[in-house]
């Protein structure tokens, strides 16, 4: 599971916890590749030694290289300058200065080799990186063959500029292709709110825009009848109240389908949650299909129960279970965390504690057995006709004269 790092505690535009966000694989950074320029600390041994002909040579030509390969891998982090031309001109020119202490010294100098196929790694891609770095690991073998005389050096010259180029190249191409297809998704998320905010205010505007302008016609009759006709004025009012209830009911449907939602959904939902906070995920699921009332009231519970884990647990592990018998079915979910002590349990589990019972089943909270937290839900499999929006209960009838009960 990716673990999640401390960031500023604004809150997240794509449904993420707050104070978490995924870590970014591979080097975050150009600080990260110049730990590597320690392999050249063989040939500056040798310029402080006196050991190497001409030592201001390979003195100012050591620094040189430094000096570029520090300019490249820090303009590879940066879109602006990495596919500048100054970054192929140092390139170039490391490459000059390697060829040119390669062949007059040999030796320890031939490791600059793998360090300019390792800058190269960190800003070519394609068929550019792979022909590029060809070239420079055979130019590393044939180097040190002729200038060392020795077969084996030669082979692990080769071989190590050849990996560390490509090597290089992989690891960022994968964290880039990784940023990327991060934003994509959260990019995704976002167009996917946006839609689902249309599409309710187009349902609740097709839904009330007629009733409400019937409302308030009939209410401007009743008004002007109201002094020269009470009868009709009274006609419209009973008008009224009939279209206002059958609005109130439309809009109890409309919402319940709103609210409901598949167990299979909240799940895949739970998973992506405890993993963006950093919480490793254990999901089993076993028996037969559930109606669709159980799936949706299980689903409330698995998201009461993951957002108290992700917010207050402090957990590093949360297992979620379900299993079906063909009588009832059970949802246990355990996290690692600090638990609850001696507080009572919060608004969402005593409004879901109503729900399960309404429909004939149970909710039970509690510290678990070795350590952390755990919610059991039990229900029949079979739930029917269960009011989503009202806790499994339907306000009660308004008959006669009897003023109408608040339906929130």
């Amino acid at each position: 599971m990716t673990q999640g790092t401390p960031e500023a505690p604004e809150a997240s535009k794509t449904g993420r916890p707050r104070g978490w966000r995924a870590a970014r694989p591979g080097p975050r950074s150009a600080y990260a590749f110049l730990p590597w320029l320690l392999l050249g600390m063989g040939a500056l041994s040798n310029v402080v030694r006196g050991e190497t002909p001409n030592p201001w040579v390979g003195g100012a030509g050591l620094l040189i290289f430094n000096s570029l390969y520090v300019s490249v891998v820090f303009s590879a982090f940066d879109p602006y300058r990495r596919n500048g031309w100054w970054t192929y001109v140092a390139l170039s020119g490391m490459a000059v200065v390697t060829a040119g202490l390669g062949i007059g010294y040999g030796g320890a100098w031939l490791a600059l080799f793998p360090l300019l196929s390792l800058a190269c790694g960190a800003v070519l891609r394609g068929r550019r990186l792979g022909g590029t770095v060809l070239v420079l690991a055979c130019t590393a073998a044939l180097t040190a063959a002729l200038r060392d005389h020795d077969a084996w050096g030669a082979i692990a010259s080769g071989y190590g500029t050849l990996l560390s180029g490509i090597v290089t190249a992989a690891i960022l191409a994968l964290s880039e292709n990784v940023v990327e297809l991060r934003e994509t998704r959260q990019e995704l998320a976002r167009v996917a709110v946006e839609k689902e905010r249309l599409r309710f205010s187009r349902d609740l505007h097709d839904l009330l825009g007629h009733t409400l302008s019937v409302i308030v016609v009939k209410s401007e009759a009743a008004r002007r009848l109201a002094p020269r006709d009470l009868d009709g004025a009274l006609a419209q009012v009973t008008d009224i109240e009939s279209i206002g209830r059958q609005a109130l009911t439309e809009i109890r449907e409309a919402v319940t389908g709103y609210r409901e939602g598949s167990l299979a959904t909240e799940l895949d939902r739970a998973r992506d949650a405890l993993a963006a906070a950093g919480i490793e995920s254990v999901v089993r699921q076993s028996g037969p299909p559930l109606a669709p009332q159980a799936a949706a009231l299980l689903g409330w519970v698995v998201r009461e129960s993951v957002t108290n884990a992700v917010r207050h647990s402090g957990a590093t592990q949360c297992e979620i279970e379900v299993v079906g018998t063909p009588g009832r079915v059970r949802l246990t979910v355990t996290d690692d965390g600090r638990g609850v002590g001696s507080a009572p349990p919060g608004n969402g589990l005593t409004g879901l504690t109503e729900r399960l019972v309404a429909a004939g089943g149970t909710l039970q909270s509690g510290a678990a057995p070795q350590r952390g937290f755990r919610v059991t839900a039990q229900l029949p499999i079979d739930v029917v006709d269960l009011d989503m929006s009202g806790a499994g209960r339907d306000p009660a009838p308004v008959t006669g004269d009897a003023p109408a009960e608040d339906p929130r």
